[in-house]
């Protein structure tokens, strides 16, 4: 079976029946050309997307991913995708993989072509990097000044960061300046010093036997796996919340980890050049659950 998949599709409005969903799909070949030299994606980075970790042919957390997909939509004013459109598009990327093994899904809502056709979407599915040794020895990590406060995303609404945009030179350039300084990933914190996320992951720290979470605001993009997580820990009978964390506190929690949909959780084993407390028990508790079907 083949381990790789793109399909290009024709976005339906989002009240449009979902009747003949297929019709509305176009397999292509990845290597080949699909996209025009007009789109705005690529020129200016204007769209939205979601990749969705996809675990022995089940996709995680599809519907949640999707919700959000249209929360970002909303956001950017573009036009709200169809979800069982959406929906169907993965299940018929996900029946043609193999029985075992990890993969990334990508979905993606474009602005579509300067002066038309428009909107542009398209679906790319392919085997994921082996994050084996990350999830088993942890990450380090240094934390980078977003270079915003707390208070932007509601003065700037315009600036949309809550949403997912394929806008990532920023976040790509925190990772080049994380591995500059000798570390594997960075946490964003706001210029009066509280911690965000990871320009590709959501934090998660504990403190004790309570586990916490940068508030949601319109700021920080609300994490699909950090919030299974917490419903995972919530019915196990652990207490969560979600408040503004200050990065002293960062600093001085028992264990922390970056948790994302397809790396699944990291611990983090130094935080800006100092050991920071790793629970090796813990993060394989957390990546169990992560690996088994979740809806």
């Amino acid at each position: 079976m083949p381990d790789t998949l793109t399909l290009l599709i024709e976005p339906l409005p989002a009240d449009a029946p979902a009747t003949d969903l297929d019709r509305t799909f176009r397999e292509v070949d990845a290597s080949a050309p699909a996209l025009r030299v007009g789109e705005l994606s690529t020129q200016r980075g204007d769209g939205i997307f979601e990749t969705i970790g996809v675990v022995d042919g089940h996709p995680q957390e599809a519907r949640p991913h999707l919700e959000r997909l249209r929360n970002s939509a909303r956001i950017c004013e573009l036009p709200e995708p169809n979800l069982p459109q959406w929906e169907a598009a993965i299940l018929r990327a996900v029946a043609s993989l193999p029985a075992t093994g990890e993969f990334a899904l990508k979905l993606v809502l474009s602005r579509g072509v300067e002066h038309g056709p428009a909107p542009t979407a398209w679906l790319h599915l392919a085997p994921a990097a082996d994050f084996t040794a990350v999830r088993e020895r942890g990450i380090r990590v240094v934390t980078l000044d977003r270079g915003y406060d707390r208070g932007t995303a509601e003065r700037a609404p315009w600036l949309l960061l809550g949403a997912k945009t394929l806008s990532y030179a920023v976040n790509m350039a925190a990772l080049r300046e994380a591995r500059r300084r000798g570390a594997d990933d960075t946490i964003f914190v706001t210029s009066d010093g509280y911690v965000m996320e990871g320009p590709t992951s959501s934090v998660i720290l504990r403190h004790g036997e309570v586990w916490s979470t940068p508030a949601p605001s319109g700021a920080i993009l609300h994490g699909t796996t950090q919030l299974s997580l917490f419903e995972h820990l919530e019915a196990s009978g652990r207490r969560t919340e979600y408040r503004d964390i200050p990065v002293d506190e960062l600093r001085s929690a028992d264990a922390a980890w970056l948790v994302s949909s397809v790396r699944l959780a990291a611990g983090i084993t130094e935080l800006d050049g100092r050991p920071m407390p790793y629970d090796a028990e813990e993060t394989r508790e957390l990546n169990a659950y992560l690996l088994g079907p979740r809806d």
